[in-house]
């Protein structure tokens, strides 16, 4: 044996088993974070499968079947009204090929009579309600309700509203800041950093990586809920690409990569909460409860209520 590999063998093997021990008794390394709500019932676009997406007769539902978190995207009217709406183009949700930031919050159209629910394809949403809303009237209306708020786009002057309107009504601790981009999550977490943060995708790669290279163990994790799409939904209800190919190829690497339950453990004992979207079938809710997340968004919060009614997932890690 050379004397590279006589030293680097025990090296390689005493790094191998300190990653696992660590892996699976990371509080010995890290303090967990201490979350302020439990979010095991979340409501997409407000259950945008049982009412109109982001109505606030959406909300009342969802909060009617006791959902402990409303996940919402807010865009900027062009008169400065922070409102409720997943779309900044109105055409899918109203018919009006205009830009919510192009409109004043009244001149805002209504939304149409039924909306597919994009996560169910070939099922529609209907109800009552029709008014968009603003964010400000949703935190009147659920003071204590926690909420995930999606942010899309660099947008300073909505980032900055929305951290106003947070600590306005005193909803830090329960106001999630969420978004795909890191330059976006970046401005967010510099208006209000007291608000608790969700993975970016760039971040939740960059979890990934650790965690098969053995390192997460050792590495801090300031973001507080990771809120995920679960891979079994690829090419189900979810169709990321165009290509068949490509969803198909997509669902397989996905699955092998993220359905991990020692790193869904290893995160939830140190107080990350793992939330998995957007499922709708109770075949779903099993396997994310399963592999030990917190809990699951759904645009069916009445299905998901019913599930966790009858069957009731473990308990988190504390």
């Amino acid at each position: 044996m050379s004397p590279l590999l006589y030293y680097a063998l025990p090296a390689l093997s005493s790094y191998v088993m300190l990653s696992i021990f660590f892996l699976r008794r990371p509080r010995l390394l890290h303090a967990p974070w201490v979350s302020a709500f439990c979010p095991r019932l979340g409501a997409h676009r407000g259950g945008s499968g049982e009412r109109l997406e982001n109505t606030m007769e959406a909300m009342e539902n969802a909060v009617a079947q006791r959902a402990d978190l409303l996940e919402l995207d807010c865009q900027l009217t062009r008169d400065g009204v922070v409102v409720v709406s997943h779309d900044k183009n109105l055409s899918r949700q109203s018919g009006v090929n205009r830009d919510v930031g192009s409109l004043d919050f009244e001149e805002l159209p209504l939304y149409k009579e039924e909306l597919e629910v994009y996560f169910s394809p070939g099922h529609f949403a209907h109800g009552s309600d029709r008014h968009m809303v603003r964010l400000e009237d949703v935190f009147r209306r659920f003071p204590r309700m926690p909420m995930s708020v999606e942010v899309k786009e660099e947008n300073e002057e909505l980032i900055c509203k929305i951290a106003g309107l947070v600590r306005h009504y005193e909803r830090d601790e329960i106001t999630i800041w969420a978004s795909e981009k890191s330059s976006v999550m970046k401005k967010c977490k510099a208006a209000n950093p007291e608000m608790p943060t969700a993975f970016t995708i760039s971040r939740g790669f960059w979890v990934l990586l650790l965690y098969y290279l053995g390192l997460l163990p050792f590495i801090s994790i300031p973001e507080r809920f990771l809120i995920s799409f679960l891979p079994t939904i690829i090419n189900r209800t979810y169709f990321p690409f165009s290509c068949s190919g490509l969803n198909q190829l997509a669902a397989v690497v996905s699955k092998w990569l993220i359905m991990r339950k020692s790193l869904i453990q290893h995160l939830e004992q140190r107080g990350v909460r793992v939330v998995f979207w957007c499922l709708n079938e109770e075949s779903d809710f099993e396997v994310a409860f399963r592999l030990g997340a917190t809990g699951v968004i759904t645009d069916y919060p009445t299905a998901l209520r019913r599930y966790l009614d009858n069957h009731g997932p473990p308990a988190p890690a504390s």
